[in-house]
């Protein structure tokens, strides 16, 4: 008897299927009487959706009040009726008011034991969260504690906006309202504000400071406290300064009796405005430096006390992270030792999809997506697809075998317009598990170089060859494999009469380490029977040849980009691809590995701005005015530059965006290598470096000229940390450009003109490889390429066969290029610095100077009409 103590609670295993299935309450009671005269809260936390409601209280006796005006306006808002009432045991709700209540509404009222408050725990840990935000809010902008109510119904607001784990990362508006409501009304509580009010006379102002407290349940604006009259004015025409806050000043104002606006009248109203989910921007207001305004959301007009909500930004979590020691070259580290820690994941409000209302949330497992019909019926159709695929055969559990678990992933599938397309259910297995040389081997699978890309397209255009775009449903599921691999059966679709038996895969899944090596070779294998042989220099390009017809065929992964010398010739082998995979014909190419491909008349347009902009909302810099140039002229990043940033995580994330970003965009290449080089330490002017513009596509042009134009450059010892070199160059294909590079050298060079020379052969290495690749693709260049470089120096050592004691260390390029010189297939040849394209490369350039290079470079904004009609 003297050891007894509490036992253990065992996980819930209950859901909800529809909102108000069940609904937590509780009542929190606050150390301090508000400036409002309350003394309570109390919250209804709808289960299914996390939608949150919090009254404040006067008494607890209004408990019941609430109750009936809550119910009332669920049943008249939704047209539901709550079924059951969570709640704990206090006499506030076990009393004969609400039971009589509820059982002559219908409602299950379900208490949790005397002394359990973990029964109602949902409830409780809801509590605990609005707390926290409440307090941060008071404390951060010094708000006094006697204003809480405001900042509980602001933490319950953000709460309804915030995305939600629980909810697969969708926000409880969403959830609840099938709708996404606007973020750029949210501004920082206790902020200083300017509302716009009625004056007595035309000499009197029209505005006065005040403290932003949040936003009013009825009116779409802003609630904004008077500090000297203790006056609360709502107004949507308001001007914010949220780099100030009243009550933290050294000397604010005498602060009032809060009680006064307890007994005053109630607030006063300037502006009556029917509460929506959203709205267009306001009116222009008057401009100041250093006041920013935008026109607010209100709550939804269903609200009572607390504000309904959309899905907001984590980007500003703090992530951790551990200054590193910098030193010249940057020896290997542990991630730990680094400082690199899983981060926390942060969602952007901006990319999600507005105009399309999502159907059914992403479930959190595969007994809920069972559940549900769209995901069930999702589930149904991949596993009826790996079935008809004869993917596996069920055996009995062989002893010792390394059994692979599997399970469901799901995702939603929108179409380029933002729209949802269809709910995406795949079975992927767990690869981690594999063990190299028993279950796996091989794992490389080749992908197609860029560089190939814009040739066969530039290649297409100038002979006004189709382009179509095909995708391979389930490409993976296609592969052959050669080990033995085990795997549990799916989850939700075992075998009732096998039971224990296991899957022996015979063709790959998704998940498993040579899941793309083996769809490579089975598609390779298979376009090679079709009359395609793949390329010497570029193993994902597939040629055809025969009887004088030509087709290109581009693989990355399960994306295809094919073109034909003939409409006719590209129906047929798109017909004779589609009867060995299931293949997806998308029409013309329009869209390929997040590119989007616009034809013109004249012109093919390269754009990567919905990836761009997606990266601008990632970095939390939608509202930042783009800069003149992507690199600053006057500096260059050093390694030991300003502090660590906050969250290097998202700095290297970006970093790795921005460089997919230059497939279309060469003129940021070098400033993505500059902020690339600073990954293992990223600080805070490396961040800043992260801006630039978006609007621009690289065009390209049917040619007649099949000569290929370089350009190189170096710049020699720019590097402040290890004084290499940085080289640059650019290749053209009659006038498209299909190749360019921005390096750091590997050596430090001794003169500029050896830092050249080596820029040189690194483009003399391009140019033979796309002459090869030229060549294969039945469009040999007969005479010497052309490479224009701005050092005398570096040209004359091309030519020169003469050693000097200054060069010799450099002596392996030195021969390759005077070979290929030799050969006939390059020449080098000067050109002055003022044209010399290769800069943009490799230094910061003036404005005037890198919008010549630029434009010179087929990079043009997409609203620029240029010759041909692009």
């Amino acid at each position: 008897m003297g050891k007894h103590h509490k036992l253990p609670f065992s996980p819930s295993y209950s859901y909800t299927h529809a909102p108000f299935d069940i609904v937590h309450s509780d009542l929190w009671t606050s150390p301090i009487l508000s400036s409002t005269g309350h003394r309570y809260y109390i919250l209804f936390l709808d289960d299914f959706t996390n939608f949150l409601w919090i009254y404040p209280l006067s008494h607890k006796s209004d408990a019941f009040s609430k109750f009936v005006h809550f119910n009332t306006f669920v049943q008249n808002q939704f047209g539901l009726s709550i079924k059951t009432l969570q709640c704990d045991n206090g006499r506030e709700y076990n009393n004969s008011l609400f039971h009589t209540y509820c059982s002559n509404y219908g409602i299950s009222f379900r208490f949790s034991c005397p002394y359990t408050s973990p029964q109602n725990g949902k409830a409780e840990r809801k509590i605990r969260y609005i707390n926290n935000v409440t307090r941060t809010l008071l404390l951060h902008a010094s708000v006094p504690p006697k204003l809480w109510p405001h900042a509980v119904l602001m933490a319950t607001y953000l709460h309804n906006i915030l995305p939600s784990k629980s909810l697969s990362y969708t926000s409880p508006t969403l959830a609840l309202y099938r709708k996404q409501p606007s973020y750029s009304h949210l501004r920082i509580f206790g902020c200083l504000c300017y509302p716009h009010i009625p004056t007595p006379h035309k000499l009197a102002a029209r505005t006065i400071p005040c403290v932003f407290l949040g936003f009013p349940s009825q009116h779409k604006g802003y609630k904004c406290l008077d500090i000297n009259s203790g006056r609360i004015f709502i107004s949507r025409h308001v001007i914010f300064d949220e780099s100030k806050f009243p009550f933290q000043q050294p000397n604010p104002p005498p602060a009032p009796s809060y009680e006064f606006l307890h007994d005053s009248p109630s607030p006063f109203i300037i502006s009556h405005l029917t509460p929506i989910l959203s709205h267009s921007p306001t009116s222009d207001l008057p401009h100041s430096p250093h006041i920013k305004h935008t026109a607010p959301i209100s709550p939804l007009s269903h609200q009572p006390t607390a504000p309904a909500q959309p899905a907001a930004s984590t980007s500003n979590l703090p992530a951790h992270h551990t200054t590193l020691t910098n030193h010249s070259t940057h020896p290997m580290t542990t991630r730990s030792k680094a400082g690199i820690f899983r981060p926390k994941p942060t969602y952007n409000l901006n990319s999600q999809h507005t105009n399309s209302p999502i159907s059914s949330p992403l479930p959190k497992s595969h007994v809920d997506a069972l559940r549900d019909p769209n995901w069930k019926s999702a589930m149904i159709s991949e596993f009826t697809a790996l079935i008809n695929n004869k993917t596996w055969e069920l055996v009995p559990r062989p002893s010792n075998a390394n059994v692979i678990r599997c399970m469901w992933l799901f995702k939603h599938k929108y179409r380029s317009d933002g729209s949802l397309e269809r709910h995406k259910a795949r079975l992927v297995v767990n690869g981690k598990s594999q063990r190299p040389g028993i279950d796996c081997d091989d794992t490389f699978s080749p992908v197609v170089k860029p560089a190939t890309i814009r040739t066969v397209l530039s290649i297409a255009l100038s002979n006004n060859w189709p382009l179509h775009q095909l995708d391979v449903n389930n490409a993976f599921l296609h592969g052959f494999l050669d080990e033995t691999v085990y795997m549990h059966q799916p989850p939700g679709f075992k075998d009732s009469s096998r039971p224990s038996d296991v899957c022996l895969l015979k063709k790959s899944l998704y998940g498993l380490k040579q899941a793309p090596r083996a769809w490579y070779h089975r598609f390779a294998s298979h376009a090679t029977k079709l009359g395609f042989h793949h390329s010497k220099v570029d193993h994902s390009l597939f040629i055809y040849h025969h009887n004088g017809a030509t087709a290109y065929l581009l693989l990355y992964v399960d994306d295809i980009v094919l073109t034909a010398s003939s409409p006719t010739l590209l129906r047929t082998l798109i017909s004779q691809l589609g009867a060995e995979f299931s293949i997806k014909d998308l029409g013309l190419l329009t869209f390929f590995l997040g590119i989007a491909v616009t034809r013109r008349p004249g012109c093919l347009l390269l754009s990567q701005q919905k990836y761009a902009t997606e990266i601008i909302h990632r970095a939390g810099m939608s509202s930042c005015k783009p800069t003149c140039t992507p690199v600053d002229t006057s500096s260059k990043l050093s390694a030991d530059d300003g502090p660590p940033v906050a969250d290097p995580t998202l700095y290297r994330s970006l970093a790795g965006a921005l460089q997919y970003l230059t497939f279309t965009r060469p003129d940021i290449s070098y400033a993505v290598q500059q902020v690339c080089l600073h990954m293992h330490d990223p600080r805070v002017p490396h961040f800043d470096a992260l801006k630039g513009t978006l609007d621009y596509d690289l065009h390209l042009r049917p040619t007649t000229t099949a000569g290929l134009v370089a350009y190189s450059d170096a710049d020699w010892g720019g590097c402040p940390d290890t004084r290499r070199s940085t080289s640059g160059y650019c290749v053209f294909m009659g006038d498209n450009l299909i190749s360019w590079s921005s390096k750091r050298q590997t050596t430090i060079s001794r003169s500029s003109a050896e830092a050249e020379y080596r820029g040189v052969a690194n483009v003399v290495a391009e140019l033979c490889w796309l002459r090869n690749l030229l060549l294969e693709l039945r469009h040999p260049i007969s005479k010497a390429s052309l490479v224009y470089c701005d050092n005398v120096s570096a040209i004359y050592m091309s030519q020169n066969p003469v050693q000097h004691q200054r060069t010799k260390h450099i002596e392996m390029d030195i021969h390759f290029v005077r070979e290929r010189v030799a050969l006939g297939h390059v020449r080098v040849l000067h050109v002055p610095s003022r044209f010399q394209y290769a800069d943009i490369f490799t230094k910061g350039l003036p404005r005037v100077l890198f919008e010549e290079f630029r434009s010179s470079l087929n990079v043009q904004s997409s609203h620029v009409q240029t010759a041909g009609e692009c």
